[in-house]
């Protein structure tokens, strides 16, 4: 329900942009999704690291350790939050232009940026703590939580793009996330809670780090390597169809990350629970919720792919008036929802792998549809198909790595059937 929220909440935010501040703000807010990708990367690889280990340790009732999880969690988001702030705003303008900007799309992609680079240390911590709050039996408050950002959000978003425009979207974003922080921050100092805030309990311990950054680098490499995807693909969409074809693809991908987020909050709620049967060794349970979970995935998945495909050109128009966009981005969405059906299985699967610990294997598959099969797809097929070849290259690459997820999933789980 949450990441439904959370969903629903950026495509608003882009509606409000695309029709308040127009195409070009759209496009430029599409530019910034490498470095979007890029900060997430970072924070969802403590937050899902600490989650499934605190899973794990929760599972062996080992509750020291678990505890001793969550101090290492909130000084390494400090950590890595105030680096990737520093880092990309001493660079922002010429990573812009070198992600695909122009000189009508480098002021609002600027805009946004530097305030939601701004608010970078609230946002990892946000993401983190609410995962450590699902890992220890409170999936409502952590919910609860999502739904008050979503909500504060959306009441701000129309007066702050009208006040600032594109810089608005992202204070309203920003002030969101610190409000519902610092609830989440209340919630774990209630010392009755399994895992909570003690003095003393911060300290980095090197084999903790290394426990949590080993599970969380599946998730890291997934989201950097679309980080480097979204740089390619952009930089594809302006060679065969300059800024709007960008801003075209800034509305594909809120639709898709529409269903998306869905499936991942299908994933988040299916961790803790992977986790734990994994290490209390309950491995008929384990298999019932991976099946479960892959079943609802492919359904939400399945939906979108029909709402997708036979409106494509109403949704768009909820971004857009402009006849020239909605053309572009209706063809592009038809083209990327083409297998999207088998998505929600592939994300399930790889979060399968991260939930039991096995880091080496969930890299492999993350890494799968993004380096050997989408980026070389994104060059190959533009020569033959021109702007529809880019287009094409999702659901080509969705295809293959698919058949590459069933294939292991099935080989695992009769090793731990055997």
């Amino acid at each position: 329900i949450a990441m439904t929220a959370s969903s629903l909440y950026n495509m608003v935010d882009s509606i409000f942009i695309g029709q308040f501040a127009g195409g070009y703000a759209l496009a430029g807010l599409a530019l910034t999704f490498p470095l979007m990708n890029l900060g997430t990367a970072f924070s969802s690889m403590i937050a899902v690291g600490a989650s499934a280990n605190i899973g794990i340790f929760l599972g062996k009732k080992d509750y020291p350790m678990a505890q001793k999880v969550l101090g290492n969690v909130v000084t390494l988001n400090f950590i890595i939050g105030i680096l990737y702030m520093v880092g990309v705003l001493a660079f922002l303008d010429p990573i812009l232009y070198f992600f695909g900007a122009s000189e009508n799309t480098i002021a609002p992609a600027r805009e946004y940026m530097q305030i939601i680079l701004g608010g970078n240390i609230i946002s990892h911590t946000y993401f983190a703590l609410n995962a450590v709050l699902r890992a220890t039996g409170l999936p409502r408050k952590a919910m609860n939580a999502s739904i008050y950002t979503v909500v504060i959000n959306a009441v701000l978003d129309p007066l702050f793009i009208w006040l600032w425009g594109i810089r608005g979207a992202a204070m309203a974003t920003i002030i969101a996330q610190c409000i519902s922080l610092a609830w989440v921050i209340y919630v774990l100092c209630d010392r009755n809670h399994v895992v909570h805030f003690q003095k003393g309990g911060y300290k980095l311990q090197k084999w903790i780090v290394k426990r949590i950054l080993s599970v969380g680098m599946s998730p890291f490499f997934m989201n950097s390597t679309a980080c480097l995807v979204v740089i390619v693909f952009n930089q594809g969409l302006k060679q065969y169809g300059g800024d709007m074809a960008i801003a075209a693809y800034g509305i594909v991908h809120k639709l898709t990350f529409l269903f998306i987020m869905v499936v991942m909050g299908l994933n988040q709620g299916m961790q803790p629970i992977a986790s734990y049967n994994f290490g209390a060794r309950l491995y008929a349970r384990l298999k019932e919720t991976v099946t479960l979970t892959a079943v609802c995935a492919i359904a939400v998945t399945s939906t979108g792919f029909i709402i997708c495909e036979m409106f494509p050109r109403t949704l768009v128009m909820m971004f857009t008036s402009d006849e020239n966009l909605i053309e572009v981005a209706a063809k592009g969405l038809r083209i990327s929802f083409m297998f999207y059906p088998i998505v929600g299985f592939q994300m399930v699967t790889s979060n399968f792998f991260r939930s039991i610990g096995y880091a080496g294997t969930s890299i492999f598959m993350s890494l799968t549809r993004q380096l050997l099969f989408l980026l070389p797809l994104m060059f190959i097929l533009p020569h033959f198909f021109g702007l529809g070849g880019i287009w094409a290259s999702m659901p080509a690459a969705d295809l293959i790595s698919c058949i590459v997820s069933a294939s292991m999933m099935v080989y695992h789980l009769r090793r731990l059937k055997d």
